[in-house]
């Protein structure tokens, strides 16, 4: 039988104890996808608490070099990979008890999966969730914690339509500039 569209584990993470994504429910749209291991993602209000409420934002005192990594997406691994259509893609979205229960969110709402992002050659396609943490406290993701959802969707293409020509060669992010 043809492969069509699925997931598989990244061969990193193929002896380690990591699930494959299932849907919850028989109705359900969304695959669960769980963290491989467990990752901190820190508060993000954690380096302003520390800093006097007179300095300014802007200002290198608030925001030295070493309390920038608070205000970054924290990548938490899923140690899968997904294959499916050239006229598909995987969408990526937050689980909806994520923002109310962990003060969780995606920096940039939702995350896109390209058919050609399977196997590439930089991270062989490894799926990672991307979070930003508005809570007070840090937040420790663990290991199998059900961190977000992936939706196979079609896409269509535009009439005419104009390509770089390029293929990947990358992995997180390679496609853009």
């Amino acid at each position: 039988m043809e492969k069509v569209r699925g997931f598989e584990r990244v061969s990193h993470y193929e002896t380690k104890d990591i699930q494959l994504p299932i849907r919850a429910t028989n109705h359900a749209a969304g695959y669960d996808f769980e963290a491989a291991e467990d990752c901190l993602v820190p508060s993000i209000w954690k380096v302003l608490f520390k800093n006097k409420a007179k300095e300014t934002l802007a200002t290198d005192a608030v925001f030295p070099e070493e309390n920038r990594k608070y205000l970054k997406s924290t990548l938490v691994p899923t140690g899968i990979k997904a294959y499916m259509g050239e006229n598909e893609y995987l969408q990526l979205a937050n689980r909806s008890s994520n923002p109310i229960k962990n003060q969780l969110l995606l920096p940039n709402g939702v995350g896109i999966i390209d058919a050609d992002y399977y196997n590439n050659e930089s991270n062989e396609g490894h799926i990672y969730f991307q979070f930003v943490n508005y809570g007070i406290t840090d937040h420790l993701i663990k290991k199998g914690d059900r961190i977000g959802q992936g939706i196979f969707m079609p896409f269509l293409k535009a009439d005419n339509e104009r390509t770089t020509g390029q293929s990947r060669s990358g992995g997180f992010g390679s496609s853009g500039r």
